[in-house]
């Protein structure tokens, strides 16, 4: 039996289009038409030998077969990408300063550095854990060369920052039900729905970083407009120990789904009677507009990692993107993403 040589071109294609949405814009970012697309993907599932792709309802989702290949997919075009880093920048040499809020410090760091390590292992970098707040302050003196950090809104952008995504601020509560302070809520159904009906004389427990943090004002602003009494339960300059706080059944935090530990859990606001959160975007600042090659590396190597990690919990960019026509729709997960015509 011959071995399986998958096109790497092919899987480029494939993963493409899972990642943008949309076939139709995968053909045009390659350059290619909608036929020349459709071709490629009937290629791959005869390489695979099984069907990618199968019908749900109009449209069409990816199989479990589908689902492996991409993950397979998402590996071999990374390692492809690092052996071609590795023979353009074997001589890269230099110094990058990078700044991380403590969010991305586990999540992010361990896969992006390894990459750029094993690429360009002549490169030094420093990398600095701080807040949104000091990042900032840190680029402006000229003490990093690049911060990744969120952006509540509350300051203009730097010139040479980029917008990367936006994500939801949830409410955030002990993975266990039953260790959250029990006289917030009652236990009782409410009107036979099965949910439970807050306490209006009882303030909710509030775990928050300390001052200064844009989140704090966000919260706070909401529940006082939501007329939620609230108290502060736990306070912390890390962010580790509000987890902790939170794991604990101290009370409530607020933060995005990026990078939340097993121990805590995303809560149903409704159940509550809390009030929404807006978004908050994910912002890659730059000191200057036109790095040195070791810091132009290391961004573009962050932005894919971020991109694919939070591709499946981002809020769009745009309100109400334009509908693309003649196109069906493949569901990826939960999304749904349009499948090229032919």
């Amino acid at each position: 039996m011959s071995q399986v040589m998958f096109d790497l071109d092919v899987l480029r294609t494939f993963s493409t289009g899972i990642t943008l949405g949309s076939y139709a814009r995968a053909a045009d970012k390659l350059g290619r038409s909608t036929s020349a697309v459709s071709a490629q993907l009937k290629k791959l599932e005869s390489q695979a030998g099984t069907v990618l792709f199968r019908k749900a309802g109009r449209g069409l989702e990816l199989t479990d077969a589908g689902e492996t290949l991409l993950a397979y997919a998402h590996r071999m075009l990374e390692l492809n990408e690092e052996a071609s880093a590795a023979m353009r920048g074997a001589d890269l040499q230099g110094w990058v300063r990078l700044g991380l809020q403590e969010d991305f410090g586990e999540t992010l760091l361990p896969a992006v550095l390894g990459r750029f390590a094993r690429a360009h292992p002549k490169v030094r970098i420093e990398a600095c854990v701080a807040r949104s707040g000091e990042l900032r302050e840190r680029l402006e003196l000229g003490q990093l060369d690049l911060a990744l950090a969120w952006d509540a809104g509350d300051q203009p952008l730097s010139p040479y920052a980029e917008r990367v995504a936006r994500l939801p601020l949830l409410w955030i509560g002990p993975k266990a039900p039953d260790r959250i302070e029990a006289d917030w809520w009652t236990q009782r159904e409410y009107r036979g729905t099965g949910t439970r009906q807050a306490k209006s004389k009882e303030p909710l427990p509030l775990i928050m970083l300390d001052a200064p943090c844009p989140l704090r004002e966000i919260v706070i602003t909401a529940l006082d407009r939501a007329g939620v009494p609230w108290r502060r339960a736990f306070g912390s300059a890390s962010l580790a120990a509000l987890w902790a706080a939170a794991s604990a059944g101290l009370g409530l935090t607020v933060r995005t789904p990026f990078g939340l530990p097993s121990h805590v859990r995303i809560i149903d606001r409704t159940m509550l009677s809390l009030p929404a959160l807006p978004q908050i975007s994910l912002v890659l600042y730059r000191a200057q507009a036109h790095s040195e090659a070791p810091v132009g590396r290391l961004a573009t190597l962050l932005l894919e990692a971020v991109r694919q990690h939070v591709q499946p919990m981002a809020v769009p960019m745009r309100e109400n993107p334009p509908l693309e026509t003649k196109t069906k729709v493949i569901r990826h997960g939960n999304a749904k993403l349009p499948a090229p015509v032919g």
